[in-house]
Parts: C-alpha cells; sequence; structure tokens
C-alpha cells in the first residue's frame, strides 16, 4: 500500500528514513512528528500508518496537500477491504497543514501553527523534526525551528539543493543565512563557497564512476548538451545562467535540437528561435565532449569535500547549541546522491 505509485528511489528513501524516524521516537519519546516540505506525505503515511505514529505535515503547495489527503483516503479503503479492525487499529491519519516556512518564521509562529492544526489547547506537548530533502534554506530554517522550540526534542534532515542557500557573501545584507550557520565557521576567513561548488556537492560520484569504468561514453554526452545550452541561454538571456532546465535521459541518437526541445519545455527558453542553436560556437562544444566530461569529472572529485565542509558547518551549528549531532549516509548514494541524515537530540 505503500509503494505504490511511488518510484523505487523514493520508495528508497521514505522506507529507510521512516525507520530511522521511527527509532527517534522509541529512544526519545514524544507526541508527535512535525514532516517539513511534506510533498503528497509519502514518508508520513509510512509514520502514520505503518508505525501509528501522529504526523503533522507542512506544506507550502495546497495542491500537494490535497493530493496528499487523497491518497491517505485511498490507503484507508484498500486496508479496509484487506485487513483486519485490529490490524488497523494504529492507524494515524497525518494531518496536513499548507504553509511556507521562511527563514525569517518565528518560533512563535510555528508553534501557534502546530495548535491550529492538531487542536491543542497549550503548549504543553513535544514533538520531533523531520525533513526528507528539504530544498536550499529550508534545511537551515528546519534547524532553527529545532532550537527555537523547547517543545522540539529531535531532529532527522536529509539535506538537498545546496546552491539554492543563501550565502553570508550573497546575501550580506539578510540577518540569516543557509551557510554558514556556525559561529566557528562564520568567524573564519575564506568560508566562501561559490554557487558552483554548492551545486556540484549536491551530485554522486558512484554513478558516473561506474560509467567510466564501463566505457559508456555515449551515455555521458549528455554534458556537452546541457553546456553548449547553458552557452546559448547565458547569450540570450546573461541574467538567467545557472537557471533549473528539466532533466532529459539521455537516448542513442539524440540531437542537441531534440535535446533542447525537451530540456526548455515549459520555460521561457522554449520561444527561443531554432536558427540560434546552430551556429560554429555549439558544433564546437558538441565535439569538445570529452573535454567536458573530463573537466566534469575534475569537478565531481571535490564533491564530497564541499559536502563535507557544508555538513560540518551544520554539526557544529547544532553542537554550539548544546546537541549531540550525528551524521551517517543512509541511502544508496546510486539511487539518491544526497544520502547525509544529520540527527541530533537535546541534552
Amino acid at each position: 500500500m505503500f509503494q505504490k505509485r511511488v518510484k523505487p528511489k523514493k520508495q528508497h528513501e521514505i522506507t529507510r528514513m521512516a525507520e530511522i524516524c521511527a527509532l527517534s521516537h522509541r529512544q526519545t519519546p514524544v507526541d508527535f512528528i512535525v514532516d517539513f516540505g511534506a510533498g503528497v506525505g509519502h514518508l508520513a503515511r509510512i509514520l502514520g500508518y505503518g508505525y501509528g505514529l501522529q504526523v503533522c505535515c507542512f506544506e507550502m503547495q495546497p495542491d500537494l496537500n490535497q493530493k496528499a489527503t487523497e491518497i491517505d483516503l485511498k490507503l484507508e479503503s484498500m486496508a479496509a477491504k484487506h485487513l483486519s479492525q485490529a490490524e488497523t487499529s494504529h492507524f494515524q491519519r497525518p494531518v496536513h497543514l499548507t504553509q511556507r516556512l521562511e527563514s525569517s518564521t518565528q518560533p512563535a509562529q510555528f508553534l501557534s501553527s502546530i495548535r491550529n492544526a492538531l487542536q491543542l489547547e497549550d503548549d504543553k506537548f513535544s514533538f520531533g523534526i523531520i525533513g526528507l530533502h528539504p530544498c536550499g534554506n529550508l534545511g537551515p530554517t528546519l534547524m532553527r525551528m529545532f532550537l527555537g522550540c523547547p517543545q522540539a526534542k529531535f531532529l532527522n534532515f536529509v539535506g538537498c539543493c545546496y546552491q539554492k542557500m543563501t550565502t553570508q557573501d550573497t546575501h550580506s545584507r539578510e540577518q540569516v543565512h543557509g551557510y554558514p550557520l556556525s559561529k566557528f565557521l562564520s568567524e573564519q576567513v575564506g568560508n566562501y563557497l561559490s554557487y558552483e561548488a554548492r551545486e556540484i556537492s549536491c551530485h554522486a560520484m558512484e554513478v558516473y564512476h561506474d560509467r567510466l569504468l564501463a566505457k559508456d561514453y555515449e551515455h555521458l554526452r549528455i554534458h556537452s548538451f546541457r553546456a553548449a545550452a547553458e552557452r546559448i541561454i547565458v547569450q540570450q538571456f546573461p541574467d538567467l545562467r545557472h537557471c533549473a532546465l528539466r532533466n532529459v535521459k539521455h537516448s542513442p541518437d539524440m540531437t542537441f535540437h531534440q535535446y533542447f526541445q525537451k530540456a526548455v519545455q515549459g520555460t521561457r527558453f522554449e520561444a527561443l528561435d531554432s536558427r540560434v542553436l546552430s551556429n560554429k560556437q555549439t558544433e564546437t562544444d558538441l565535439d569538445n565532449w570529452q573535454r567536458i566530461v573530463s573537466f566534469y569529472t575534475l569537478r565531481l572529485m571535490m564533491a564530497p569535500l564541499v559536502e563535507s565542509i557544508i555538513l560540518y558547518d551544520r554539526c557544529l551549528f547544532l553542537m554550539e547549541n548544546d546537541c549531540h549531532v550525528h551524521i551517517e549516509a543512509i541511502f544508496d548514494p546510486r539511487l539518491s546522491p544526497r544520502n547525509h541524515i544529520t540527527s541530533a537530540v537535546k541534552p
């Protein structure tokens, strides 16, 4: 029931994450769990119906919350047909709350939202905070909520999209940043991490390593397509460099024109004149695919180092606030490149 219409990557992640969160609940009992960036509730569903834990889901997109509720009801209907009443007696339907959490959100606002969602009369409750791939600044926001709420007893989250974090250098006028977080690193000279460094840290080298060993070079040529596309985008829209494009799976005999059309589908780049795609510079970029693969390989070698800096900064931030912290790789990096969980408990 939990795996229906869930892709293998997500199945792997939510199953493993649920095991760890349930263990945290046993070791540090709380009244309920708050899931940040819950999406359509796949993780919350395993915790609620599988482990019998009350979960309050924070998700900013109302359509995802509506979809999550529909899936909950379908699961309950399916369970009623195939399971006995005794087997479903522990079920806890997740509570889905539509709310956006910003870096400026205060703990009092957060706690008020929880009270209203769960219809609690006072602040005499305890909870754990979890997040499966909270994007950009949402990870640091999650940590600040954990530290700012006395009721929060444990924390489990796996970070994602480090390149979307604000930094001390890029947003110097803002009071809070995604990086650096720790007092230790904030006081160090030269703690700058570029967009490119943070972006490459989101990638795992294992799959690329496998393809290089297998001499699956044709599959790797798609990097030259992306590089050529970036050059064209920057030439036409200089202020839109590093814009996200659609992921395009490689297929034999795919042309650059076919790749570009799929990659920019639904974006403003879709209106680009096809003649812009055909020029000598693009042909040179595509012919130099081996150089691009070599360069990407060198960049990828640095990815674990950059991610370690980000993870240790988060670890130090929590330790500076008297938390016990543990970082562990819990997912298969070939399935889920962002695979390190940061766990913390208060003394």
